[in-house]
Parts: structure tokens; C-alpha cells; sequence
């Protein structure tokens, strides 16, 4: 199976648009794709929205205070 990886640059937008697309993408993206997204800071309701679906994620805190999201569309999700 292949994977897809779709990248997303969501600073600069305001909440909570950057949500909105991470969330799109995700259900845009087939089971075992990635989504990959940049945001300003860590997106803690992302974050709290990603455990509720069961979504495994992995979070990269960069040194500007921005944070980079793996995330793993899984067949888990409610």
C-alpha cells in the first residue's frame, strides 16, 4: 500500500481555520496516508480532537515556539 503524506503550512491563520484544514485533510485522506502540518504553536485542540478520533500523532516543537504535527489516518476514527 502506498502512503500519501499532504503537507499543510497553517501559520499565519487565524483559529480556527488551521483546525478546520487539518481536519478536511484528514478526511479527505485515505487510511494509512499522513497528514503534516506547521502551526504557530502547538494546537492543543487539535490535539484534544485527534485523541477523541483515536488519530496517532507525533508533535515536533521547533525552536521559533512553532510546532510541526505528524498525524496517521487510521480506520479508527468515530
Amino acid at each position: 500500500m502506498s502512503r500519501n503524506v499532504r503537507e499543510l503550512d497553517n501559520r499565519g491563520l487565524e483559529p480556527p481555520e488551521p483546525m478546520m484544514r487539518t481536519l478536511q485533510a484528514l478526511e479527505e485522506s485515505q487510511v494509512g496516508d499522513q497528514v503534516k502540518i506547521h502551526n504557530d504553536r502547538l494546537p492543543m485542540f487539535l490535539i484534544e480532537e485527534l485523541q477523541r478520533l483515536g488519530y496517532p500523532y507525533e508533535v515536533d516543537r521547533q525552536p521559533d515556539g512553532s510546532a510541526k504535527v505528524t498525524i496517521e489516518k487510521t480506520g479508527s476514527s468515530l
